[in-house]
């Protein structure tokens, strides 16, 4: 399984998650403390979108190494400042390819979007679901992985109109009729709204006057860390903080 952290409040620097924290998302990467779905190194790729300004779309920093072999990303991450951002660390799944496009933050138009988990039974398991797509979306998908394929999924449902709440909760309850036992946490944001989701996978949050932080595990000691109940979801705007269900009749 992946690691992966989402942000929404004041400006600050990914910096602190990503690379300064006791725990932080580097310190996840090869020494991660609750995986659960097995593997115990998130070596196969890592990525950071992050949005330069109010109503700007996403910026993005990919690659297939391992996050400690790269340098250039910690300054990079150091001199930014943000509002929203997103950031991953990969263990793909066994028979998906390692390459940078199979690498969370996946974006389109405002969005960020990571998957932490594995659909079961892929791709046979997803081949009804994926007939809703149209030829077109199948054929140019970034990566053919089950994190690129529910990307195109919950960006169909997006681009609808649809609340994006609504929509993870849809995509998930149809995941998971469709692969039962499937880790599906979730991570999207379009800089002014943050959504997480805990589905048989480890989430946890953190509120703090400057804003709210959704981990996949504690980045550090603050006893304000909560773990995310299993099959609910974190609502995250500049109006407060919502802890939802998640259920199948009621996506």
């Amino acid at each position: 399984m992946c690691r992966h952290i989402g942000y929404l409040g004041e400006p600050v620097s990914p910096a602190e998650v990503l690379f300064r924290a006791p725990h932080s998302l580097l310190v996840q990467s090869y020494a991660p403390a609750d995986m659960r779905g097995g593997g115990s190194v998130n070596a196969d790729g890592f990525g950071l979108g992050w949005y330069p300004g109010p109503g700007s779309l996403p910026l993005r920093h990919r690659r297939s190494t391992p996050l400690w072999t790269d340098e250039t990303l910690p300054p990079l991450a150091a001199a930014v400042t943000s509002g929203a951002f997103v950031a991953a660390v990969r263990n793909g799944t066994t028979g998906m390819p390692v390459t940078e496009a199979a690498a969370a933050p996946f974006t389109a138009g405002p969005w960020l979007f990571s998957h932490n988990g594995v659909v079961r039974g892929y791709p046979d398991s997803l081949a009804e679901l994926a007939k809703t797509l149209p030829i077109t979306e199948l054929l140019t998908l970034e990566a053919p992985t089950d994190s690129a394929v529910l990307w195109a999924l919950l960006r169909a449902r997006l681009a609808t109109g649809e609340d994006p709440l609504t929509a993870v909760a849809a995509l998930t309850a149809a995941v998971e009729a469709a692969a039962p036992g499937s880790r599906l946490n979730f991570l999207l944001t379009d800089g002014s709204t943050l959504i997480g989701t805990a589905w048989t996978h480890a989430l946890s949050l953190l509120e703090t006057p400057a804003g709210v932080l959704l981990s996949s595990e504690p980045c550090d000691g603050d006893p304000r860390w909560r773990p995310v109940p299993d099959h609910h979801a974190v609502r995250a705007t500049a109006a407060g903080v919502e802890l939802l269900p998640l259920t199948q009749e009621n996506p």
